[in-house]
């Protein structure tokens, strides 16, 4: 029994030397720590790497992937991921894959329904932002600089710890990543991009710039056209809203009544759900004089501090502790396919009818519609690089779940939402057929050379008329597209790094 105290010891040893020397053998490992030791004043620099031979590598790639169907065994997976956890890494990192001449994806939180932050059909490294992830909040200027790699929850959480009456308006999922939601415009209490005062980027040259020193251009850009065309977004400096100490929720659920059509559309139910800053009160008043059909009561009603209202939003039950926003652990992943739509026109009770039959057809297509109006309709579409501004009344979210794994499966769901999405075209805005980019939906295009011809497919979906003057951004500040993706913003010129 005493002897096999020594052997256990001695095959972990093995074990372990074994692991190290893969990556001490494997020279694309060498070139990049040799590159990275030199720019990165640190004894550790080898813990800011991670090959795919580590035994965390999985753990790390794994850990920030909300798809399901880019997790598959025959998925490519990141040669290297980097970990950089100062922005001077995240400078030696954009210099040293290009040095070492490999592709650098960018990932935050990993949201990205295609996967286009941390795929490739080519081998490449990964840039993971996750350990970037600082806020700090300025009450008395009623600002925040929060790093990319945080999650909203966690910007939410800190906002919280030093104001009950500021917020920030972006998304209700905690986990996404700050990175992607901001760059991408992120929507639901409003437009992130339009309260964004400032940002950090590293460039194509591994130069930190802020607004100043970026220029106006590349700062309209990064600000819903996704940083991540132009180079390596570490920080967004926010503007915080004031919200009063109570805000009101509501949901109300109405399942479709006969009125002359079939019996299968009760299977069709919709539920509205809003967030008002202000009491019951003021709500009731508001809604049953500009929206009687809803119907809404006190009972559909809830008043709460801002921040349980981001829990409520978030599917928390009442009386959760705002820590639960701390929480980056991804413990519910599945296989999902997303597309959206831009409704500029009301969509005519025949035409509403219809859709509930195409859905029933497709029983698992979900649709989520989110009002536009208000203040955007005030700003002007060439004020940002997010274009859809006035004359959109909602944006749809075609949205599908599932959790067999079966490439059957896969063909089977996305086929449903293709079909309600094409089904739609004769209601939602036309030449082009808006899409939102944070959605992000391969189907729409996708390019092989990066040509202007190949990108202005998806570009003009995306961006509409600021797709030209994104071009002209990503020619002067990425000439040889080093940063990019199978749905970024192309150069002038076709030629790649």
């Amino acid at each position: 029994m005493e002897i096999s105290k020594p052997l256990l010891v001695f095959f972990s040893l093995v074990f372990f030397n074994l692991s190290f020397s893969w990556a001490a053998l494997d020279p694309t490992y060498q070139s990049l720590l040799q590159c990275l030791s030199e720019l990165i004043p640190s004894p550790n620099v080898s813990a800011v790497i991670v090959s795919n031979n580590n035994p965390s590598f999985a753990s790390i790639l794994e850990s920030r992937i909300h798809n399901a169907r880019f997790n598959r065994t025959s998925t490519l997976k990141p040669t290297i991921i980097i970990t950089p956890s100062d922005e001077s890494h995240v400078s030696a990192a954009v210099i040293c894959s290009q040095k070492v001449g490999f592709q650098l994806k960018i990932r935050s939180g990993g949201h990205d329904y295609e996967a286009l932050s941390y795929t490739s059909d080519k081998p490449f490294f990964l840039l993971d932002m996750y350990n970037l992830r600082d806020v700090s909040v300025d009450i008395p200027d009623e600002s925040a600089w929060v790093q990319t790699g945080a999650t909203l929850g966690e910007l939410y959480y800190h906002i919280w710890e030093k104001s009950n009456v500021h917020g920030f308006p972006a998304g209700v999922c905690p986990t996404v990543g700050v990175g992607g939601h901001i760059g991408g415009a992120g929507l639901k209490y409003g437009l992130t991009t339009d309260y964004v005062i400032d940002a950090k980027i590293v460039d194509v040259n591994g130069k930190i710039l802020d607004r100043k020193a970026m220029g106006e251009d590349l700062f309209w850009a990064i600000r819903g056209a996704g940083g991540t065309n132009f180079g390596v977004v570490t920080a967004y400096k926010i503007k915080l809203v004031k919200v009063p100490e109570k805000v009101t929720v509501f949901r109300v659920e109405r399942f479709l009544d006969n009125n002359g059509t079939e019996v299968a559309f009760k299977w069709v139910k919709v539920t509205v759900m809003g967030l008002y800053l202000g009491d019951i009160n003021g709500l009731l008043t508001l809604l049953n004089k500009d929206f009687p059909e809803l119907r809404l009561n006190k009972e559909n009603c809830t008043e709460m501090p801002w921040i349980d209202s981001v829990l409520w939003w978030a599917n928390f039950d009442l009386g959760t502790p705002p820590n639960v926003l701390l929480d980056r652990n991804n413990t519910d992943t599945k296989f999902v396919k997303r597309k959206s739509d831009y409704v500029q026109t009301p969509i005519p009770r025949d035409g509403l009818e219809s859709l509930w039959q195409k859905m029933v057809q497709n029983e698992k297509v979900g649709l989520t519609c989110n009002s536009y109006g208000g203040k955007m309709d005030e700003i002007d579409p060439k004020e940002s690089a997010f274009p859809h501004r006035k004359g959109n009344l909602y944006k749809i979210q075609y949205s599908i779940n599932w959790d067999d794994p079966s490439i059957e499966a896969d063909i089977k769901y996305t086929t449903q939402a293709k079909a309600v999405h094409e089904f739609m075209t004769q209601f939602v805005s036309k030449n082009p057929r808006r899409a939102y980019l944070n959605y992000r939906d391969i189907d729409i295009g996708s390019v092989k050379t990066w040509s202007y011809e190949e990108g202005k497919v998806y570009g003009e979906s995306y961006f509409t008329e600021n797709f030209d003057r994104l071009v002209d951004v990503k020619t002067a500040v990425d000439p040889n597209n080093f940063f990019r993706n199978e749905q970024s913003i192309p150069p002038r010129s076709t030629k790649t790094a």
